[in-house]
């Protein structure tokens, strides 16, 4: 009879779910089962075991949402099962499992009656080795938590709020027994998966895909579907010539390593993520044991760091593990962070924490980045990875570009200021495989550098909600080494694999700038609040440690090292990046909000406490001056006597109002909307004709999928531009006065008030919102009579220029960007800068104005997306914005310092100047960092980078006396000299490369 493929592999997969997988225990035993629900949030295992455990059996409902329960199993193992032969003896959870992704639901972690952590059990991984000859007694902490993505349909949920998430149980227990695993099955299943995987993805046409179809028909054949485990030996020993074929001599080469992408916070708090850093971890040192050629790489030392102070024991073993190279810390960060949002001093810290760590605990110096899951890459990135001692760089996330495919996996990456490291892209698109065919094919076919390189790297294991790798993911790896018709697989490290690429491909292709990801870009302004708790922090770190450092090097007074450590690891934490960029549940954003408020006081106390140790106690006023520019008369990183500032009057006209200084006018109509910006200097209209400045506008945010991620391009067709004034008056403040511009749109109301400096041309905006819409974004336009082929933003450690047209498919792509403290667009010899102190999202474009095309600079300041958070960014918010006319560059970075960095005034003091630790005569050389050692020495660290990108000279001079000067990387390890050019008695003379970091250390004398 003729032969038809399509049923024979239909015959097939049935025989494996209907006969296969239930043969896969011999036999099961019942459990003597009992259970103790804790009241309200997770508690040791010490406390849970002395409570009163009550009945327990299967289908009983159990797990109110985010709650815990306590499942004890008691009972023996059947004396028979001792004569039976290759069989393994385990305890099979099922706690309820859905057919849901792993890590997104219930999870359990079994103990032993000692406390010791055994393993975890989730719906993938469902079993834990037990002793064959011993009595069983295991506890297993159950967590019963919600499915908030709900097979990512991206529908409203209220699981995100312990307090809207209800009391019903989720979950009914299912099975907790002891079972005889069957080994020939259980092999069978592993051979039959690896060759009918091949099978789907080998042409129809192929003698290989016909051979071993035939195989595995004749393999069906001889399994008796009465007898599976009397028969399965024999139907392995069918298969087994197919599975030796070698794969052919070209075959890509996978190096398969072990991971678990564990997302800091995310769909659940990070409360639960220190309990799913234990699940993971424990079932890879299970792993291990089982399998010594395993290595799994997991980065994030704030993962190492919480189980050390959790679960010490479990700890020690994976140091253990550490030690004899299977389990491997990567990344050299405190998390895996965002690139885009965070602050340049708070990336390096990132490396100074995290590297830190590794170094201290497991002597471990992580020469790679490890960033899979971030959206998008800062351009300032290579320079800080290679200033931290990287070597290597991996993602995977911008294989989600919606719009444009990167032509390179494997590459060097260029930065702003020139520095390259060597990067991989897995060409698998993903950082959670399982090692199926399919996914080893997509890396052979995507693999962007054939003829050039033949390797690239797999990360495999359950992830984002954590997991990792399997038993049968290993199973996986061993049959596919070398299988002809596949890639071939070798279980691997990074290290193994980054050496290997680069001596096979020294000479890559180069991409120079920001790995821009076409997609997300909703997170540069999702959960507003968040993002402005960022930036203030950020900015109180650096006040917090120049005063502590400038105290401590004046009067001796001690440094609040540990202090000042504990505010970074909760500001570097809450840089995960599902946290700053506002895609988290409700319960994340508000605890990072409660965080926030709590460094806010803790480090208002140190400062305050600098400050009363330098300036004394009396009857005067001083200002602290952190910034890296002076104010007034008051110099840089010093403090002064408070100078004097005013806002320039406001006057009512016929047609509106008048804000004039004798540089600048704005001219305000009687709807609230700026129709003149007049730079008097040279004698400039700004607003471009026919248009209206500090325009708020609304427009419908519906994106296709992951509602707080991204922000699609069709959301510029619907637009409202709010123009009705409810209020609009002259107003007398602490500088002056202010025109103050009330709206009300939709439920929500904002208020502005804008002021013109009395002496500058800067046009300060101050706006206030009390924000309820749904699926809406507001945004605030300059539309500005400006001719700018490209705008400037700043990023950490420098800035980037983009292009405001959309010539390329690349350009249209990058309609919406990130940028720090500010934006610049100008000609040749005349610019504007806006500035702001909360806000990072921003498109800037070219608008056509009759003849001419001019700019508009449009900031993005509310987003109010329904999932995962239904109550994203409701409520009351405040943000700052100023507007410099005729500003270049070297204006707009100082410009960003001053509305980031005011003046902190401190009353009842005797002293009111103290003199700067540091002083530099270039302006184009910025001082980021004034601190003490990380090594607790004394020394006196400055960090700095040259900021307006262009190659110069200048001299940094010390307030203090120093035995020595050196440079050193961002851990503040010495290196040899790059940019000092010679060494004086008061400091040094720095040539430096445009954007160049530079770390320098000051020992102190004796």
């Amino acid at each position: 009879m003729h032969y038809d493929s399509r049923l024979a592999e239909g015959r097939i997969r049935r025989f494996r779910d209907e006969r296969l997988v239930s043969a896969l225990y011999r036999r099961t035993a019942p459990l003597t089962l009992s259970c103790w629900e804790v009241p309200d949030e997770p508690v040791p295992f010490d406390v849970a075991v002395g409570q009163r455990f009550l009945p327990a059996a299967h289908g009983m409902t159990w797990g109110r949402p985010w709650g815990t329960v306590w499942f004890h199993a008691e009972g023996g193992i059947p004396a028979a099962w001792a004569e039976e032969a290759d069989v393994r003896v385990e305890l099979v959870v099922d706690l309820g499992f859905t057919g849901h992704q792993s890590g997104f639901q219930a999870e359990g972690t079994v103990f032993a009656p000692s406390g010791r952590i055994i393993k975890a059990v989730a719906p993938l991984n469902r079993a834990v080795g037990l002793d064959a000859a011993g009595a069983v007694d295991v506890y297993i902490e159950a967590a019963a938590n919600p499915d908030v993505a709900q097979g990512f349909r991206f529908t409203p949920t209220s699981y995100g709020d312990r307090a809207t998430a209800g009391d019903e149980h989720l979950y009914r227990l299912t099975q907790i027994e002891v079972g005889l695993l069957d080994l020939p099955v259980w092999e069978l299943q592993q051979d039959l998966d690896a060759l009918l995987g091949l099978v789907g993805q080998l042409p129809a046409s192929s003698q290989r895909r016909a051979e071993i179809l035939h195989a595995l028909h004749r393999m069906v054949d001889t399994v008796d579907p009465d007898d599976v485990s009397g028969t399965a030996a024999c139907g392995r020993s069918v298969l087994a010539p197919a599975l030796a074929r070698p794969a052919a001599a070209s075959a890509h080469h996978l190096h398969a390593v072990g991971h678990a992408h564990i997302d800091s916070a995310w769909l659940w708090p990070t409360r639960e993520t220190v309990r799913k850093v234990a699940r993971t971890f424990s079932n890879v040192c299970d792993l291990i044991d089982e399998n010594p050629d395993v290595v799994f790489a997991a980065s994030s030392a704030q993962h190492y760091a919480w189980l050390q102070q959790s679960y010490p024991e479990l700890f020690e073993r994976v140091r253990e593990k550490v030690a004899s190279g299977n389990f491997v810390p990567v990344g050299g960060m405190w998390v895996e962070s965002d690139t885009n949002l965070p602050g340049g001093e708070a990336l390096a810290r990132q490396f100074v924490l995290g590297k830190g760590y590794f170094l201290r605990e497991f002597g471990v110096e992580c020469e790679e980045v490890w960033l899979p899951d971030s959206f998008g890459y800062s351009a300032a990135l290579p320079q800080i990875m290679t200033a931290a001692g990287a070597r290597w760089f991996l993602t995977q996330k911008i294989s989600w570009n919606e719009t444009n495919r990167m032509p390179h996996h494997t590459f060097r990456w260029e930065g702003i200021d020139g520095s390259r490291i060597f990067t991989h892209f897995p060409p698998v698109d993903t950082y959670n495989a399982h090692l199926g065919a399919d996914e080893l094919a997509r890396a052979e076919r995507h693999y962007a550098e054939k003829g050039q390189g033949t390797t690239s790297l797999l990360p495999f294991g359950h992830g984002d909600g954590g997991g990792g790798p399997t038993r049968e993911m290993i199973a996986a790896a061993r049959r596919t080494r070398s299988l002809e018709g596949s890639p071939t697989v070798e279980l691997s490290g990074p290290r193994a694999f980054f050496e290997a690429a680069e001596a096979e491909y020294p000479e890559p292709a180069v991409w120079s700038g920001e790995l821009y990801l076409e997609f997300h870009r909703g997170t540069y302004t999702s959960q507003a609040r968040t993002k402005r708790g960022n930036r203030r922090s950020e900015h109180l770190l650096r006040e917090a440690e120049l005063w502590s450092a400038t105290a401590t090097v004046r009067t001796g007074s001690p440094y609040p090292a540990e202090e000042l450590r504990a505010a970074w690891e909760t500001v570097l934490l809450q840089q995960f990046h599902d946290i700053l960029p506002g895609t988290s549940i409700a319960w994340v954003h508000h605890e990072a909000e409660r965080n926030y408020a709590d460094v806010a006081v803790r480090l208002g106390s140190v400062i305050e406490a600098a400050a009363r140790t330098l300036l004394g106690r009396g009857q005067d006023t001083a200002v602290l001056n952190a910034s890296p520019f002076p104010v007034g008369a008051v110099a840089a990183l010093a403090a002064g006597t408070e100078p004097v500032t005013a806002n320039a009057t406001v006057r009512r006209t016929d047609d509106g109002f008048v804000l004039e200084n004798g540089s600048a006018r704005v001219e305000v109509d009687t709807a609230g909307l700026i129709r003149s910006l007049w730079d008097a200097t040279v004698e400039r209209e700004l607003v471009t004709a026919g248009s209206a400045a500090n325009l708020l506008q609304l427009h419908r945010d519906t994106p296709t999928q992951w509602d707080a991620w991204d922000l699609d391009e069709h959301y510029r067709r619907i637009t409202t531009d709010l123009v009705d004034v409810s209020a609009l008056e002259i107003v007398e403040g602490p500088a002056g006065q202010a025109l103050r511009i009330e709206r009300t749109f939709g439920s929500s109301r904002v208020v502005q008030h804008l002021a013109l400096d009395a002496t500058a041309p800067r046009l300060q905006i101050s706006t206030e919102v009390d924000w309820h819409e749904r699926q809406k974004l507001l945004k605030l336009a300059f539309p500005l009579d400006v001719q700018a082929e490209r705008a400037t933003s700043e990023i950490q450690f420098g800035h980037v220029h983009r292009a405001t047209h959309a010539n390329t498919s690349w350009d249209a792509a990058r309609f919406e960007t990130v940028a720090h403290r500010w934006v610049h667009v100008g000609e040749p010899g005349y610019g504007v800068a806006v500035a702001n102190d909360s806000t990072y999202g921003h498109d800037i474009t070219r608008t056509p104005a009759g003849r001419a095309t001019t700019t508009t600079v449009r900031l993005s300041l509310l987003r109010a997306p329904l999932f995962p958070d239904p109550g994203a960014d409701q409520g009351s918010h405040r943000m700052e914005v100023s507007v410099l006319l005729g500003a270049g560059i070297p204006d707009a970075v100082a410009e960003g310092y001053r509305l980031n960095l005011p003046l902190r005034t401190v009353r009842g003091v005797v002293r009111t100047a103290v003199e700067p630790l540091v002083r530099l005569d270039n302006p184009g050389h910025v001082v980021e960092a004034v601190k003490l050692a990380e090594d607790g020495s004394g020394d006196v660290v400055v960090r700095l980078y040259e900021a307006h990108g262009n190659r110069s000279r200048g001299a940094l001079r010390a307030g203090f006396e120093f035995s020595s000067v050196a440079e050193t990387d961002l851990l503040e390890r010495l290196v040899e000299d790059v940019a000092i050019a010679r060494r004086d008695g008061d400091g040094v003379h720095l040539a430096l490369r445009p954007f160049q970091i530079v770390t320098l250390r000051f020992a102190m004398a004796c």
